[in-house]
Parts: structure tokens; sequence; C-alpha cells
């Protein structure tokens, strides 16, 4: 058997496998003895016929395919084991010659991945800061997160919940038929039918309204643009009650705050940590962008397309509930071949970062250990508060993909750490050639 390689772009192999006729005779010999023990010749018992019995059976053709298809698989198998080739994906076959058999196979390698000096990577991470106006609101939040509802006698107004019963008519098809429902008035949220909550403003207990409401195509696409009478009954009005803000208030949440200043104390932390992981995130982000822009990166084009088929079954799981895939293409008026090319650029954009992240990860010998697996496991499960959650990670896989994941964020902690530095370090001479607040420094 001869083989010849050539290294082609986009991470592929190709071979030339020309197999010698001595090869091609001894293949034809194992596809008789296969296809003699499988095919029922007349006159010969299965297995018995002799071959040119068989031949003239089944016509040589049949022989030499069976022969060009074994022969194929195994001269392929031999050829990326003799010459070291690390396959990713099936090889596309041309077949040159059957007899004897002489083929070309394209194959998809594992990428290339040279990392450039991500040491003159420079960035100022983000300054964060709490406000007492953030501290406020976060606050407000919790008052209304704590607030009751109360009935009250008097005309319905903005921030009310009101109990209904709810009948909408449009062209005789019964769009809106409820009872008891809840629905509260708030120009903040925006209604399923525009205008509903106004013509329920000033409504008492008991009260029946009837008012006509054209229907919006994002709702009713069969019925958009025709007019919906309702006809909607209060049964009942509640308002809002707010806790008042004391310390009374802040014990009552069973956050460890025994005043008021320690609530407001223990909120500002929780925003600043909050803020502090989103600055963190970004300059993650910058990072890896950076990192890749001044990398060599080569990967094959089947992996873009296995990203695409993942990030289209991601949809697809979203869609579930809602419409199917070939709906959602209808709808945005594309064909699955430009919806795939439309994800193309996402596919390629993951791939990249996640090579390079691979490639850190080697070259700064991260690993994350199992003890600290097994920690990980032991937070997640605590603030889970489900012994179940154990079960999820007690297989291989899912130990394999938790630990896969912390392995991420330790490199990223780790380019985080070697790029990250304070603004005073930066150089005026930098500062002026823009690279100060997330530029890089080559």
């Amino acid at each position: 058997m001869k083989v010849s390689t050539e290294k082609i772009e986009k991470s592929q192999v190709v071979l030339t496998i020309e197999a010698d006729q001595t090869e091609m005779e001894k293949s034809l010999d194992k596809a008789y003895r296969r296809l003699a023990a499988r095919t029922n010749v007349p006159g010969f018992r299965k297995g018995k016929a002799p071959r040119p019995m068989l031949e003239r059976y089944l016509g040589r053709e049949a022989l030499v395919e069976e022969a060009a298809n074994q022969l194929m698989a195994e001269s392929y198998d031999k050829a990326i084991d003799e010459h070291k080739i690390d396959a990713i994906a099936q090889p596309k076959v041309e077949i040159l010659q059957v007899e004897p058999l002489s083929f070309k196979a394209t194959v998809a390698v594992r990428p290339t991945v040279e990392l450039g000096d991500y040491h003159e990577i420079k960035f100022v991470p983000e300054t964060v800061t709490v406000t007492d106006e953030e501290v406020s609101e976060a606050l407000e939040r919790l008052r209304y997160m704590q607030s009751t509802w109360e009935p009250v006698e008097r005309e319905a107004k903005y921030e009310d919940l009101l109990n209904i019963d709810a009948e909408g008519i449009a062209k005789g098809n019964a769009i809106v038929n409820e009872k008891g429902g809840w629905y509260q008035l708030s120009p903040d949220v925006p209604p399923a039918f525009p205008g509903f909550g106004e013509n329920l403003q000033g409504a008492k207990k008991g009260e029946q309204r009837t008012f006509t409401i054209k229907l919006p195509a994002e709702h009713h696409k069969e019925l958009a643009g025709e007019e919906c009478n309702f006809k909607v009954t209060v049964n009942e009005i509640k308002q809002r009650n707010l806790p008042n803000l004391d310390d009374e208030f802040a014990k009552s949440l069973g956050k460890s705050a025994e005043t008021l200043q320690a609530l407001k104390d223990m909120v500002a932390a929780e925003i600043k940590s909050e803020k502090e992981r989103l600055a963190k995130s970004k300059l993650e982000d910058k990072a890896v962008d950076a990192l890749v822009a001044i990398s060599r990166l080569e990967y094959p084009e089947v992996m873009v397309q296995h990203e695409i088929d993942h990030l289209i079954e991601e949809r697809k799981q979203y869609l579930n509930k809602k419409e199917s895939l070939d709906e959602y293409l209808k709808n945005i008026k594309k064909t699955e071949e430009e919806f795939r090319n439309e994800l193309k650029p996402s596919a390629e954009d993951i791939i990249r970062r996640s090579l390079v992240i691979e490639k850190l990860r080697e070259v700064e010998k991260v690993d994350v250990s199992e003890a600290e697996v097994d920690s990980e496991i032991e937070q997640i499960i605590q603030r889970a508060k489900d012994e179940r959650v154990r079960q999820v990670f007690s297989s291989p896989q899912g130990r394999e993909s938790l630990k896969r994941n912390l392995n991420i964020k330790k490199t990223l902690d780790r380019l985080v750490e070697i790029t990250a530095v304070a603004e005073e370090s930066i150089s005026s001479g930098e500062k002026e050639g823009g690279k100060e607040n997330g530029a890089t420094t080559r």
C-alpha cells in the first residue's frame, strides 16, 4: 500500500492511498467468503458455492464492490495510524480507481492554535462604586416584594389589582372568556390588548363596562385590525400596601440584619458584589477577544457546522413550547440554509474563543483537582438546598462536565490575573496612544 499525505487549509489532510494487486486479491478472496456465507446460490449450500459460480450469480461488480469497501476502510484506518493523523470526523472519500483500489480521503484534523504573546495584553479593570440611589432602589424593590394586597371600596386606579370577568368577541370568535381573573392596572406593563387597562380606570366594584378595541397583529394574526367587543365586570378592587422602611422591616426579611442601617449595608455589599462580577466578566470577554486577535487559529469547517447544529438545537429547545423551528423560519422568512449562514459568525466566534481558552489552559498548566470538584459540588448542593443535586454530578459525565467548566473558569481567572493592571501602571505614552481602559499593548 502506498500512502501520500498533503496538509491543506482549514486543518485538513488529504491522503492518497493506493492498494497493490496482492492486497486487492486478498480483499477479493475475503469478500468472496463473506458473500458466499450469506448468499443462496441454487444447487449449493450457503458458503459452499465456488467463487466462479458466485461471481456468475451475483456479478463480478458485486464482489469487487464488497472487496473495495472493506479494503478502503482497512487501508484508511492503517494509513491514519501509521502517519499519526489525529482525525476528528469521518473523511470525504473520492475513489480514483476500483481495481486495484486507489482513493483520496480528505479528513478534518485537530485545530492548530498558536497563542500570541498574551503577557503584552493589558487592561485597566473597571472601578466599581455603589451609589445611595442604587441602594434606595434595591430597598424599594424589597418593599414591593414584601407588600400585601387589601380590598378597597373606591374607584379603580393605576397600580390596583382587579378581579374581573371578561368576555371579548371579534367577528363571532371568543377572543377572551375568563371568570374571576386577576388583572393589574399598570402603565409599565404592555397589555395584550392596548387600551384595555385605560377602559377600566375609575370603575367601581360590581360595575360592568363595555368597550371596543382593535386587535393587534402581534397577538392575533388572523384577526389583526378587527374590532373586538369587550364586556368586563369588576368583582373586586385591591390596593398594594407597602411595609414601612424601618428596623422591623429589616428583621422581617430574615437576612440577619437587625437594623435598617445593617440592611442598607448588606444591600450595598450585594450590589457591589454583582457589579464586580459583571466587571470581571466584561474584562474576561475583552481579554479573550484580544487573545483571539493576536493568535493564529486554524480549524476545520466540520467544527463550525457542528457548532451551528448545537445552536439550532438550543433554538429548538427554546421554541419548544411556542412554535416549531419550521414555523419560526417561516415567520422570519428564511430558509434553513439562510438561517445556518446567519448563525455561522456566532459559531465561529464560539469556536475561536474556546480554542484559545483551552490552549491557554494547556500553556499555563491549569488543572482543577478532584478535591476542588468535590468542594464545588458541595457548594452547589448548599445553594440549591437539595441533596438530589448530588445525583446529577454522581455520573462520570456530570462530574466531567463540571470539571470542564471549572477549568474554563480557572483559566479565565488566570488570564485576568495576567492582563489586569492598575491605571497608574499604564505609561503616559500608552495613554496618549489610546491604550488605556481596555486596549492591548503589543
